[in-house]
């Protein structure tokens, strides 16, 4: 594999039939980033797509701003425009490689779409698969929790690829050394107190079994093959019997109760990300306990949502303590879902009890009055001046940023 044809042949075999015009390439200096972006430049001279580089230096180390240089001056011998990207809203607390992970991919949505960029290139390989099966396995993870590694995603309007997934880290060290490539071995990869790299440390360990690298992504990916099944089933169980109404999502009793365990957890899991835009769902039992509250028709909140029932419908909506202190100019998004069009000057604040009072008939909108609570209205001070989803307009509308739609397209990207 020293040429790097037949790798170059699987990223690009990767974006086929129809590959982007140019590509986001994210680029750490390491070996499997730098694999990825000489592969990459390969076939860009040969007809693949032109590139733009992005370094993210999350100034959590000394070396990296030496480091994304390093990049810079690579990219610019290869004659391929380069941007170092800088995380500068660190908060102290919480699990540091998660909010790292989370902001890298945020600043790189953010390039992406500032350029004209649609797709963006992560150099993951076949290791990063096996390493993270083994993670979620230590985690007790279920079926999406072990296939979790997608060769492709969308997130903040731009598509993520992984298309090395297919590729071991060692064939393409030995293609980057054959080519006189360094890469940089950041330290936190031999840290054992993080768990990617015990999981390196676990599969050394196994590998005298059979169970190495090249097994767990074998294994992951059918996995994933049942997952897509999975969702492809969800996806057409909520294009039956889901619907929005003025920002809740309802869900056929009847035809929910007949549906199997998983599918059905699929559809409110689906509904809380829809309804908070969370990344991650509830961990434990809590998806449990929802699922089985849901089939009973009683009452339940989790993560900012609250669950209720009538005989028709569940009701998933978000509580109203959620969102009690959430207060935003007219002119913005007020809890990641609702915008304002409107003349003069105005905020956007849940209806409150105080709200509910002002209204001349809340009712109007035929919402349960926990729903209502947690509506969105127009404020100017203490003083409500619209409240256009409980039929007082008073020249104002409320829109909804997250349509069924999205609620669908999440059924299948969770």
């Amino acid at each position: 594999m020293s040429s790097g044809c037949p790798a170059r042949g699987v990223v690009a075999d990767h974006f086929a039939p129809a590959p982007p015009r140019i590509l986001g390439v994210a680029v750490s200096g390491g070996s499997d980033s730098l694999a990825l972006l000489h592969l990459l430049n390969d076939w860009r001279g040969t007809g693949g797509p032109l590139l733009r580089v992005a370094t993210v230096d999350h100034r959590l180390r000394a070396e990296a701003a030496a480091e994304a240089a390093g990049v810079a001056r690579l990219c610019a011998g290869l004659g391929v425009a380069h941007d170092t990207l800088h995380w500068t809203d660190q908060e102290a607390g919480g699990n540091l490689p998660d909010r790292a992970r989370h902001a890298r991919y945020r600043l790189l949505a953010d390039w992406a779409r500032v350029h004209g960029i649609a797709d963006v290139a992560i150099g993951h390989t076949r290791d990063d698969l096996a390493e993270t099966f083994l993670m979620r396995l230590a985690r007790g993870s279920g079926l999406d929790g072990l296939s979790a590694m997608r060769a492709r995603w969308q997130a903040d309007g731009v598509t993520f690829h992984r298309p090395m997934l297919l590729l071991g880290r060692d064939d393409l060290r030995d293609m980057l050394r054959a080519r006189g490539v360094r890469w940089i071995d950041d330290p936190t990869n031999a840290d054992p107190k993080y768990d990617r790299t015990r999981a390196r440390t676990a599969l050394t360990a196994l590998a005298p079994l059979g169970i190495d690298t090249a097994t767990l992504a074998v294994t992951a990916r059918h996995l994933a093959e049942a997952r897509t099944a999975l969702d492809h089933h969800a996806r057409q169980a909520a294009e039956a019997l889901v619907a929005v109404e003025a920002g809740d999502l309802l869900l056929e009793r009847e035809r929910f109760t007949a549906l199997p365990d998983e599918t059905a957890r699929r559809l409110l899991l689906a509904g809380l990300r829809w309804l908070t835009g969370a990344a991650y769902p509830p961990r434990g039992t809590a998806m449990t306990d929802l699922l089985r509250v849901a089939r009973a028709g009683h009452r339940m909140t989790l993560q900012g949502c609250l669950l209720s029932a009538d005989r028709a419908h569940l009701r998933l909506s978000r509580e109203y303590s959620a969102v009690a202190g959430c207060r935003t100019p007219a002119t913005g998004l007020w809890d990641g879902r609702w915008r304002a069009t409107g003349e003069g000057q105005a905020e956007i604040a849940a209806l409150g009890p105080e709200g509910l009072s002002a209204c001349p008939d809340w009712r109007a909108g035929g919402l349960p009055y926990a729903s209502a609570l947690a509506a969105p209205g127009l404020w100017r001070g203490d003083t409500l001046i619209a409240a256009p989803l409980h039929g007082w307009a008073n020249g104002w509308q409320l829109s909804l940023a997250r349509p069924l739609a999205a609620y669908l397209d999440i059924v299948i990207s969770h």
